[in-house]
């Protein structure tokens, strides 16, 4: 199975850019409700992924602080304690495996390393329970 059968497409992800200020990632996270969020760099590169966690331990890291002064933060600047790996749209369905059992999402790249989208958990747990559902309708009509 491909797996682009499962990506979000990149256009329909929420994602920031690595020159995004912590103010503004902060307040994307708030409006969107994420606990992480993609990251890319000015080429559209995937450059990791920032969680709330990431940004307390920089808060904490960096006292005093207050919100005016997140403006001038860059969020690429802020130090990630856990990598969400991404994977290449040529990966195969173990690799995606692999990692969605760890992530939340996983970052999908093209072979350029952009960017183009992700594949949550969500989806491939919905996918394989219908499988699961066809199969065990396979086996009880055979019943």
């Amino acid at each position: 199975m491909n797996l682009l059968f499962f990506l979000t497409p990149k256009s329909d992800v929420v994602y920031v850019e690595d020159t995004d200020s912590l103010r503004q990632v902060m307040e994307r996270m708030e409006y969107h409700t994420y606990q992480a969020i993609p990251m890319v760099n000015r080429f559209g590169h995937y450059a990791g992924t920032i969680t709330e966690g990431d940004i307390l331990w920089y808060i904490k890291e960096h006292l005093p602080f207050n919100m005016k002064m997140a403006e001038t933060i860059l969020i690429g600047d802020v130090r990630r304690k856990k990598e969400n790996l991404p994977v290449s749209i040529r990966a195969s369905m173990e690799d995606l495996m692999s990692k969605v059992v760890n992530q939340n999402f996983v970052p999908v790249i093209d072979d350029k390393d952009v960017f183009i989208g992700i594949i949550t958990r969500k989806d491939v747990i919905r996918y394989l329970h219908g499988e699961l559902q066809k199969c065990q309708g396979t086996q009880q009509q055979e019943e």
